[in-house]
């Protein structure tokens, strides 16, 4: 015979049991870490990484430099045949730039293409552009070109259909908003949307990424008071944008399309402290769901990612064992059928 205690039990377990699941909740796969090692910390702070595949040996990139901000920075080029063992290809200096974050790609021609911002103190102003390098073995680079002013940041591009895009944004030239470009050449870059996002304070780092059925979304980060990030949306010819405010800051944005169609992303997150982590985003909430933190804090971020024999591959930077140093994680993810 059932006491009270037990029945209410049963009662409160039945009624919970039928409650209905959000489609957030019952879409969200569970993520678990396969592995993650340090790959590089040679320099006193190393960071702002992307991540690719190239001619079947992974090719990661980063900023090698005194500190996060205001030394005369470099990137560093690493590669490895089965992402275990890494060793240095390159080491990319400028006599008159910082130069800031890596952005890798590969050319409709192969060429493997580097964006990094080039920063500079001009009439008393700490301003910040973009050059561009192309490399047919990662090792030599032909020299840089300017493809956006100085006090506009191209902070990172792709490539879709021989076209390469990219958003530039104020650093700080511009006011208070973001630009859509894009370029045949991947050198000579013109605009496609003037006013990208224009209804933040100030718009930041923003990654486009395209999916198998041709819509384009945009990862957008913003630093005003709220400072929440920006999802955006668009179909060919990608001149009219839909935008949701999500509900957290992403810091060093990136996002992927899995095999499944699902869509995943990446970046810095406050949970509450500074992580760097892998989230869902719902697109008609906004809601951000983590799925998995990675070992880090402190200063850390800027993700790369690359979907490779089943798992998700994220490069990041972190200084949770103390300076700031390159890691690699391997991460298994289970998908909608």
């Amino acid at each position: 015979m059932l006491t009270i205690l037990s029945r209410v039990s049963l009662l409160i377990a039945t009624w919970l049991l039928l409650q209905p699941v959000s489609r957030a909740e019952e879409a969200t796969p569970q993520a678990r870490l396969v592995s993650v090692q340090r790959i590089w910390g040679e320099a006193p702070h190393s960071a702002f990484t992307d991540l690719l595949r190239w001619r079947d040996e992974w090719i990661c990139g980063f900023r090698e430099g005194q500190n996060h901000v205001g030394s005369q920075g470099a990137i560093r080029i690493l590669h490895s045949k089965d992402g275990e063992q890494w060793t240095s290809l390159s080491q990319i200096k400028h006599d008159t730039y910082d130069l800031r974050d890596a952005s890798l790609s590969v050319t409709p021609e192969g060429k493997l293409m580097l964006v990094a911002g080039a920063a500079q103190v001009l009439d008393g102003k700490r301003q910040t552009g973009s050059l561009v390098y192309f490399s047919t073995d990662g090792a030599n680079w032909t020299q840089p070109e300017l493809i956006s002013e100085m006090g506009r940041w191209m902070w990172a591009v792709t490539w879709h259909d021989n076209v390469a895009w990219g958003v530039a944004y104020p650093a700080p030239k511009g006011m208070n908003v973001s630009s859509l470009l894009n370029s045949s050449d991947g050198v000579h870059f013109k605009p496609v949307v003037e006013k990208f996002l224009a209804d933040s304070k100030w718009p930041t780092e923003a990654r486009i990424r395209f999916g198998r059925d041709g819509e384009a979304l945009c990862l957008h980060r913003t630093d005003s008071k709220r400072n929440f990030a920006f999802l955006g949306a668009a179909v060919p010819p990608y001149t009219e944008w839909k935008w949701k405010e999500l509900d957290r800051f992403i810091g060093g944005p990136n996002l992927l399309q899995l095999p499944s169609g699902e869509w995943v992303a990446a970046g810095r997150i406050h949970n509450p402290k500074p992580v760097t982590a892998l989230v869902k985003i719902d697109r008609e909430s906004g809601h951000v769901t983590p799925l998995l933190e990675l070992p880090s804090g402190g200063d850390t971020s800027y993700p790369g990612l690359v979907w490779h024999e089943g798992l998700l591959w994220m490069s990041y930077y972190s200084s949770h064992e103390g300076k700031t140093q390159i890691y690699l994680a391997k991460i298994e993810l289970p998908q909608e059928k």
